[in-house]
């Protein structure tokens, strides 16, 4: 065999989103791109804000002596202290300058963090449904997944399930919030009790177990709320995430690590994330970006288009017949299959050139994802697909 047969196995499983953009590259191909809705991928269709283009035309003009060679391992300092000062301001708490790490993205983060903690065979709790990445980045540095679901009906953290799953092997629980693939955003009571149940274990064993707060979607909530600052509510808390969503910049792969100044290990972790940033290959994130990113740190996207997209398809949808739960925050929708088998279903979407991820590539059979971080027309134009979809299913249409 030319590769190995872990990665000839990961393939045949690996990420469904793919799978069906690539199916959608071929069915554009086939009728034109106006007649197929894709709503495969969480590519945001909106542009970065304005002070990003000013910002790189500033730098484009001036450049920096010495602006493209090598920093240090964890960033440019003056970044890393935009970026903790936008931390204390959200948190409440004083975080340093010295807790960051900027880095290729959320997943680039992801890995670090993985590799910095994870001994051999220790496990990783992910909370159903899941970005289905997850598990092989955990695998990636030994580790091993643990499935654990969030309540069925509302997608809300089911604390007393996790508390369950904990076992001596267990080193972390990622949460993403607002969470990619539901949109909900997990409350500050609930935060604020897993803390407390980790809290009395370490207390009572001296087993540590850190929660990774998945972030890229953290400043796109909507109808007003709030998503709640991890670092005040869990103790051995690490983020991660990325400017792809917020600042509409997924191509550029900037992202950073940020830990918990309250944690009692943080300085021993960053020393190890700082060693596994360089030694993983990635050594430092996008120079450039880093550059223009730290004058952006109050910047974002208009959450504003999102929520009418939102609230279209939600309508529009609910009205056919479809159910689901209203999303919080992100651009995703997870509607129930009117199937039970969520792949059929799925497969027979694409004959009405409606694309879709489904639930089984998030560890959700019976329910379907979709990304809609599309243009406005795009979903108008696709609702009477839907319509002939639902009618299909045995829905209202």
């Amino acid at each position: 065999m030319a590769i190995a047969m872990k990665i000839a196995s990961q393939i045949s499983k690996s990420s469904w989103i793919r799978r069906m953009f690539e199916e959608g590259e071929r069915l554009r191909q086939e009728f034109g791109a106006d007649k197929i809705y894709d709503f495969t991928l969480g590519n945001p269709d909106v542009e970065p804000p304005e002070a990003f283009n000013r910002a790189l035309l500033e730098l484009a003009r001036n450049p920096l002596p010495g602006m493209h060679r090598y920093m240090n391992n964890a960033g440019y300092a003056e970044t890393r202290a935009a970026v903790a000062a936008k931390i204390s301001q959200d948190s409440g708490l004083q975080v340093g300058a010295d807790m960051i790490i900027m880095t290729c993205g959320a997943g680039g983060a992801l890995n670090v963090v993985l590799k910095t903690i994870l001994n051999p065979g220790e496990e990783v709790i992910i909370l159903a449904p899941f970005f289905v990445e997850y598990k092989f980045y955990i695998d990636n540095h030994g580790g091993v997944p643990v499935e654990v679901w969030t309540d069925h009906e509302t997608f809300q953290l089911d604390v007393d399930a996790i508390e369950k799953a904990i076992t001596p092997k267990t080193r972390a629980i990622i949460t993403c919030s607002p969470n990619n693939p539901t949109g909900v955003i997990y409350p500050a009571e609930s935060l604020t009790r897993l803390g407390a149940v980790l809290d009395k274990i370490h207390q009572q064993s001296g087993h540590l177990i850190y929660v990774i707060s998945d972030e890229p979607y953290a400043r796109i909530a909507f109808d007003g709320q709030h998503v709640p600052a991890i670092f005040p509510l869990v103790k051995n808390s690490i983020v991660v995430t990325s400017h792809s969503k917020d600042l509409a910049l997924p191509g550029e792969r900037i992202g950073y690590i940020a830990a918990n100044p309250r944690m009692p290990t943080a300085g021993q972790f960053m020393e190890g994330a700082v060693f596994s940033n360089r030694v993983l290959g990635f050594v430092n994130a996008p120079a450039l970006m880093q550059r223009l990113i730290a004058g952006l740190q109050d910047e974002s996207v208009d959450v504003a288009e999102y929520q009418e997209k939102r609230d279209l398809l939600v309508n529009g949808l609910r009205d056919m017949g479809f159910t689901m739960v209203k999303p919080d925050g992100a651009f995703y929708l997870f509607p129930k299959s009117p199937l039970a088998d969520d792949v059929e279903f799925v497969k027979l979407a694409q004959k009405h050139h409606i694309l879709l991820v489904p639930g089984a590539g998030f560890g959700a059979p019976g329910f379907f994802r979709i990304a809609y971080c599309v243009e406005k027309g795009i979903i108008e134009r696709s609702l009477p697909a839907w319509r002939n979809l639902a009618r299909e299913v045995g829905l209202k249409g």
